[in-house]
């Protein structure tokens, strides 16, 4: 990796990290179709060992806010899933991972944004943690559908909730990578490196957090997420 290549990694993370500590979501769909642009390799273990930090200050820091009885339910059933997402990395060819992600990031991308609201019920926490297991066991991405979940519930419970969820399906995510021969020490090291810039993100969130205005944040993860994977897409 080139010092131009980690520079614009490294602001890329840190811009993730207060985008997501300051609403909610976001990480995945910043970093990973700009990591599979840089370099396919880092995906999804460089992306999901990024988050783990992140998510436990988050998940600390409001845990006031935390629905343990939607966060059970999402975590039952994303744990249950993150096998098939094994399976899919297993067919998907190393060279068409930049594809997928760039189409999972666009599709969740535009779902979020055309979702009418509702209001959740363990159907939709299970369904959430199914399709999150899948997608972000494959590619590093999985916000969308906690997103969708919580999008109309007070940012503190959406923000608190996610990272939760988060952190308990991505330690199982890098732990069945890692069994299998699908994850590297050097992706972990990479995650390592750039943790200065995670935490100038998170630092920041929590300058801004319970004054920014969620709804405006969340708008441009998505149109930036529509952006980063088409060009994803169109590269592969």
């Amino acid at each position: 990796m080139t010092p131009q290549t980690l520079i614009v990694l490294a602001v890329t993370v840190a811009v993730a990290a207060f985008v997501q500590g300051g609403s909610g979501l976001g990480f995945a769909l910043v970093v990973a179709p700009v990591a599979g642009i840089l370099d396919p390799s880092l995906l999804p273990v460089f992306v999901l060992a990024s988050m783990i930090p992140l998510n436990l200050y988050v998940a600390w820091r409001e845990r006031a806010s935390l629905d343990l009885r939607g966060a059970r339910w999402i975590t039952v059933a994303r744990l249950a899933a993150t096998p098939g997402g094994l399976a899919l990395l297993w067919v998907i060819p190393d060279r068409s991972i930049g594809l997928y992600v760039g189409g999972a990031t666009v599709a969740a991308a535009l779902v979020s944004l055309a979702a009418p609201a509702f209001a959740p019920n363990r159907a939709a926490y299970v369904g959430a943690g199914v399709v999150t297991g899948l997608t972000e066991t494959a590619t590093g991405v999985g916000g969308p559908p906690l997103a969708l979940v919580y999008q109309h519930r007070p940012p503190a419970e959406l923000r608190s909730t996610v990272a939760a969820c988060f952190l308990v399906g991505e330690v199982a995510s890098l732990a069945l990578l890692f069994a299998t021969g699908r994850g590297h020490a050097a992706d972990l090291g990479w995650a390592l490196a750039l943790l200065p810039a995670i935490a100038v993100g998170a630092w920041l969130s929590r300058v801004v957090h319970q004054r920014i205005d969620a709804r405006r944040m969340r708008l441009f993860v998505l149109v930036f997420a529509l952006v980063s994977g088409t060009v994803l897409i169109a590269g592969a």
